[in-house]
């Protein structure tokens, strides 16, 4: 079993992941600084089940301090990283763009430094499907070009791809770029569109439908891209790869608020307003690659992921 580094570890996919490290028998080192986005009380009741397990242990810190990150290297046996520790948002990284920079690519940058210097040769990281930008195309494969971000955060994720390359190139390190697809399920951050829409549906208040209800979105159900990310932990076949991790399902804004509606038995009061900046128009994940290299393939319908979401929901209001 190994010793894996998870940054990021109180967030939504990274409290999930490490639950999920644990019970398959790693050892985990988790890494937040509690990030005042959203609540850390939050966060802290995603850590509940992780602390109590003595394969776990937790740093409270933060990846733009390289002090701090060089102890937590030099006092842990690390053999791999799951770099997932971000400042996430498309709308809030427009209004503030530096302090982006400053964590997604510094940031990403002082992981790279540590890995180099403690000779740690494996790092899986998380990307985003908001780098593919307004792309023209049908479905969206890794090769297509990504010169083109339209909102901040997803320019220091194209940076962030960049900088793996040039160290996996210099240092041979062997480091693999999952780029997701809307996340979501229990635990999801709640600025995010499935968590807000699902509080003010059971609260019958009104919900901000962006634009005319027809933008796609490629959602994953949180389980599904957790064993995405652990299964490229065992990817070593080539030692830079790029990969999309997907539900391979995209549905409408509309079509999503019609299934919370369903699971919840209530019918949402929608409040429509124009398009925001940043955002894109569609995501369509090309999962091929990821099938073929990773045996990566979603288990959860949308509507099933919803289902099992709102029911997550209800059990926090109780």
């Amino acid at each position: 079993m190994s010793r894996i580094l998870v940054t990021g570890a109180a967030g939504f996919i990274g409290s999930s992941l490490a639950d999920k490290l644990l019970c398959c028998g790693h050892e985990v080192i988790g890494i937040d600084n509690f990030d005042n986005y959203y609540s850390s009380k939050l966060k802290q009741e995603n850590l509940k089940k992780a602390l109590i397990d003595p394969n776990y242990s937790f740093y409270n810190a933060s990846i733009e301090n390289i002090d701090e990150l060089d102890k937590i290297f030099s006092d842990n046996k690390i053999d791999k990283i799951v770099h997932l520790a971000a400042k996430v948002g498309v709308r809030a990284s427009i209004e503030n763009p530096l302090s982006y920079i400053q964590t997604n690519i510094i940031g990403t940058a002082n992981i790279l430094e540590m890995m180099k210097k403690h000779n740690i040769k494996h790092m899986s990281i998380a990307s985003s499907s908001s780098v593919y930008g307004n792309n023209s195309a049908n479905q969206f494969s890794e090769n297509l070009n990504i010169g083109k971000p339209i909102s901040l955060y997803a320019a220091t994720k194209a940076a962030d791809e960049q900088l793996c390359y040039t160290y996996h190139h210099l240092y041979n390190l062997n480091i693999y770029i999952l780029r997701f697809f809307t996340v979501y399920g229990p635990r999801q951050r709640p600025d995010l569109a499935i968590n807000k829409f699902t509080d003010n549906i059971i609260h019958n208040k009104p919900i901000d439908m962006y634009g005319d209800g027809k933008t796609l979105r490629d959602y994953t159900y949180i389980d599904d891209i957790v064993n995405g990310i652990i299964a490229s932990l065992s990817y070593n076949k080539t030692g830079y790869e790029i990969f999309n991790l997907g539900g391979g399902n995209p549905i409408t804004l509309k079509e999503m608020i019609t299934t919370i509606e369903t699971a919840t038995g209530k019918k949402a009061k929608i409040n429509q307003l124009p398009m925001q900046q940043g955002d894109v128009d569609k995501t369509i994940s090309d999962i091929s690659k990821a099938e073929r290299s990773l045996g990566y393939k979603p288990k959860t319908p949308f509507k099933e992921g919803i289902k099992k979401f709102v029911a997550w929901k209800n059990k926090q209001y109780e």
